[in-house]
């Protein structure tokens, strides 16, 4: 039975960032059904262009995407919301060793079958703790021969 969030306001605004519509709207459908109110950009430029208009209070992006990949478009991101709690989504993340040290992310989550799971997790996680500046350790030098700094 669903809970009638209509006389709750939304738990956060969510951005959520990936050039791929099927993963953009099965994301939207679970973070939706839980009560979050969700955007959505189909790139790295669109979701910089979504902080003028609003406020955000996480972001879940892609890696692999056309133009700045995700961790491009975080380094952007935490130059003017440093303490801002975003999620990078990759298939690419244990090939690349893509880690929260060397992208920036709060949080890295690798594709798989658990993958819904565990966003929710991080989703909560992220939302319910204190919020503070992400502090970037030096990238590993298997993450700076992908592009990973």
């Amino acid at each position: 039975m669903n809970a009638d969030t209509s006389l709750n306001p939304p738990l956060a605004h969510i951005l959520i960032v990936n050039a791929n519509k099927h993963g953009l709207a099965a994301r939207r459908s679970v973070l939706e059904e839980l009560g979050y109110t969700v955007s959505i950009a189909k790139g790295a430029e669109e979701a910089l262009h979504a902080f003028v208009r609003k406020t955000f209070s996480l972001v879940i992006t892609d890696y692999n995407m056309p133009g700045m990949n995700g961790v491009e478009l975080i380094r952007e991101i935490r130059r003017e919301h440093p303490a801002l709690p975003v999620i990078l989504i990759s298939g690419f993340a244990d090939t690349l060793g893509l880690n929260e040290s060397n992208t920036g992310a709060n949080v890295v989550i690798q594709k798989s079958a658990n993958e819904v799971a565990h966003l929710v997790r991080s989703v909560k996680r992220l939302l319910s703790a204190p919020k503070k500046p992400v502090r970037r350790q030096p990238s590993s030098p298997g993450a700076k021969r992908h592009g990973v700094q």
